[in-house]
């Protein structure tokens, strides 16, 4: 098995497939002490528009963290793991609202994971503007 970095633009067919398959994620976001939160979260991968998404409540502490770090975005990290498989998506993150984008992120989230995601008033989405993809399959 090899490591390998792929453009998170065009991924190469075996990287793009795993992302397809059904797995649990996680996303790593920082604390303001710099310290990583990890926490288990679906993810949705998207080459085309260059993001990551992942839904989840607007009070959760990794919006938070997302939030503090400003209009830039947070640096953060999505990863899944499948035995001695594993991928990684990084990039910079940012909360958004738009009734639009939460829309296509739950399309997209109930498509990979095969159910609709439960009915939330307070969801909102974290979209992540790729930057590196790194992978061992």
């Amino acid at each position: 098995m090899t490591a390998y970095s792929v453009d998170p633009a065009a991924p190469d067919e075996p990287y793009l497939a795993f992302w397809r398959e059904r797995h649990l994620c996680t996303l790593t976001t920082l604390r303001p002490d710099g310290s990583p939160h990890v926490v288990p979260v679906g993810v949705t991968y998207d080459p085309e528009a260059g993001l990551a998404r992942v839904i989840t409540n607007r009070t959760s502490a990794k919006v938070s963290h997302v939030l503090a770090a400003g209009p830039g975005g947070a640096r953060v990290a999505v990863c899944q793991v499948d035995g001695r498989r594993w991928a990684t998506l990084e990039g910079r993150a940012r909360v958004r609202t738009e009734p639009e984008r939460v829309a296509e992120a739950e399309r997209r989230y109930a498509e990979r994971y095969h159910r609709e995601p439960a009915e939330n008033p307070s969801r909102v989405v974290i979209e992540i503007a790729l930057e590196r993809a790194l992978g061992k399959g």
